[in-house]
């Protein structure tokens, strides 16, 4: 089993290196990789060169990308030179900037709740979170405590993904919080990072991001920068869906891969490995590139 998709506390996660290393030599997987959003900070940890995990790491990344205003992710595998990688994410995602996005989502999600009449406790929202974190998960917290907001919410109630999905990322919504001020990385953007730092470019999960016209997308991605994968197997798309991404990858001479995207608590219900129970991803599916 492997799993190629992993955060911790170098981003938005709430484990340790050695807590996820120790969880993943639990499991038995054989090819791991812990790709925390916008660094590779990780693989600098000391718990790396351990001999806690016994099956093989390979260095990886989640990188935030926008395509056409909207904000997807893409997964850089078999990352060869760190340093570039770490530059280049200065420019969009250091101290400052993190700082500034995060001040400004707040404001702009805290407004688009006034218009829409949304009853929430300021004083209750979560304040000193990393900035590698997300205030606006604490806001959709804030927000389901009050049984009045979930009338007006609707179909977002019935979870975090759904809201952010759904709404804040997307142009259509009445919730939309669109770009931010600061300069954000373009999808052509960080393929050729990643390719530039000797890494292999995955966009991560197709159906996290709720689109009416998945397959459609990907063949617009493509046609601006092509990718060398695609995240087959990954808890938001059922085995249908999987078995589609699977044979598109095929048709399409793209490469394969798959993971959990734990989180730790933030995603209670995903677990190392196994996702939400349904994922048991061999490592067959990465050998076609894992070695070259």
């Amino acid at each position: 089993m492997i799993d190629m998709h992993i955060h911790t506390i170098y981003s938005d996660g709430d484990k340790t290196i050695e807590e996820i290393l120790k969880m993943c030599e639990k499991r038995k997987l054989e090819y791991i990789s812990i790709t925390d959003h916008n660094t590779c900070k990780q693989y600098k940890d000391k718990a790396i060169n351990k001999n806690t995990f016994t099956g093989k790491i390979i260095k990886g990344i989640e990188m935030n990308a926008t395509f056409k205003n909207r904000k997807i992710e893409v997964l850089g595998y078999k990352i060869q030179n760190l340093k570039i990688i770490e530059e280049w994410s200065q420019k969009f995602f250091s101290e400052k900037v993190l700082k500034e996005q995060q001040e400004e989502s707040k404001r702009k999600l805290l407004d688009i709740c006034n218009k829409k009449g949304l009853i929430y406790d300021e004083n209750k929202i979560e304040k000193n979170i990393p900035l590698t974190d997300y205030i606006t998960i604490y806001i959709y917290k804030e927000l389901m405590r009050h049984k009045e907001n979930h009338k007006i919410l609707g179909e977002f109630t019935e979870s975090l993904n759904i809201f952010i999905r759904k709404g804040l990322m997307n142009p259509d919504s009445e919730y939309y919080t669109g770009l931010c001020n600061a300069p954000e990385p373009l999808y052509k953007d960080v393929i050729n990072v990643i390719h530039k730092a000797g890494g292999l470019a995955f966009l991560a999960h197709p159906f996290e991001y709720r689109f009416d016209y998945t397959i459609d997308f990907i063949n617009q991605l493509r046609k601006e920068k092509e990718l060398d994968g695609i995240e087959c197997f990954h808890p938001s798309a059922n085995e249908q869906k999987m078995m589609m991404l699977v044979d598109y990858a095929k048709k399409n001479n793209l490469y394969i891969s798959g993971g959990s995207d734990y989180h730790g608590k933030k995603k209670p219900d995903i677990e190392v490995g196994v996702g939400r129970g349904n994922l048991n991803i061999p490592k067959e599916i990465i050998e076609e590139w894992i070695n070259i």
